[in-house]
């Protein structure tokens, strides 16, 4: 019996400048678009910062009929804000959101209140019944603010109990990681698909910034090994292709249901890995 294709998608931030918007829609979205992906995502800023920059992006790539999954939290905005978004997003033929918890802006402080991505998931589910296909995201190393490794599976729990359809994991350079916290999650009456997250290696220095601020664990071994290639771009471009490619690999060969790429608004290395795969 042949195993069901895994499902690929992208993601992107919203871009700062028009040169990067432009770049953006008129480059990097269709040579990615070439490698068939089930969607793209688009990023929401910290408090819901880059709203209206979101959107735009979103219903420029909606238009050119591809598929697309904005982000969304409440951040700083009333209910009345984020239901007038849905409704807009709906007319916009959008049928995909990713749905967070969010970050504070920083400088906030305990200004606002946390809407946490369960009550999120129930608040579209009550305003737009069955028309979204619901992502939302899980820890497969848990989240650094997490009370513990239980809890933070009962908070993953708790988003599908409110009607989130699969989630996106963080990325991780761990494969047993991810298949442990599978197996957890089935052994707490989780059934639906867990996708795994990948970042693929743009820049060294940037990934072990975002990985401090969000708990992801970069091994050791990869760590020094780019130590040695401090220097030469190339050689580390190489390599983070590489590793990255062996680990989606693995995960892909050992049963994962698919891939999510957080391509960092760049075609290469995404693409390069996606064609090693032969996806």
């Amino acid at each position: 019996m042949s195993r069901k294709k895994p499902r690929i998608s992208f993601e992107y931030f919203p871009p700062k400048t028009e040169q990067g918007k432009d770049k953006l829609l008129n480059v990097t979205t269709p040579t990615l678009n070439e490698l068939n992906p089930e969607f793209f995502s688009v990023t929401y800023g910290a408090g819901g910062s880059t709203r209206d920059t979101t959107l735009g992006v979103v219903s420029a790539i909606r238009e050119t009929g591809i598929d697309v999954a904005p982000h969304l939290s409440f951040g700083g905005d009333d209910e009345n804000t984020i239901n007038a978004l849905l409704e807009t997003y709906r007319e916009r033929g959008i049928k995909r959101l990713v749905a967070l918890r969010g970050d504070m802006p920083s400088g906030m402080g305990t200004a606002m209140q946390m809407v946490y991505a369960n009550e999120l998931v129930a608040f579209v589910r009550e305003r737009t019944g069955d028309h979204f296909n619901i992502e939302v995201a899980a820890y497969p190393e848990i989240h650094p603010e997490a009370e513990s490794y239980d809890s933070d599976i009962r908070f993953l729990k708790g988003k599908f109990d409110a009607g989130a359809n699969s989630a996106i994991t963080q990325y991780f350079f761990n494969v047993e990681a991810y298949f442990y916290f599978l197996d957890q999650c089935a052994a707490n009456g989780i059934d639906q698909p867990i996708y795994a997250g990948i970042m693929p290696i743009v820049n060294f220095d940037n990934l072990l910034r975002f990985s401090r601020n969000c708990g992801a664990e970069i091994p050791r071994w990869i760590c020094q090994r780019m130590a040695v290639y401090a220097g030469d771009q190339d050689s580390m471009r190489k390599f983070g292709i590489e590793v990255v490619t062996q680990l989606c690999q693995t995960l892909l060969d050992s049963g994962a249901p698919g891939i999510h790429f957080y391509t960092m608004n760049q075609v290469e290395p995404t693409r390069e890995i996606c064609n090693n795969l032969n996806l």
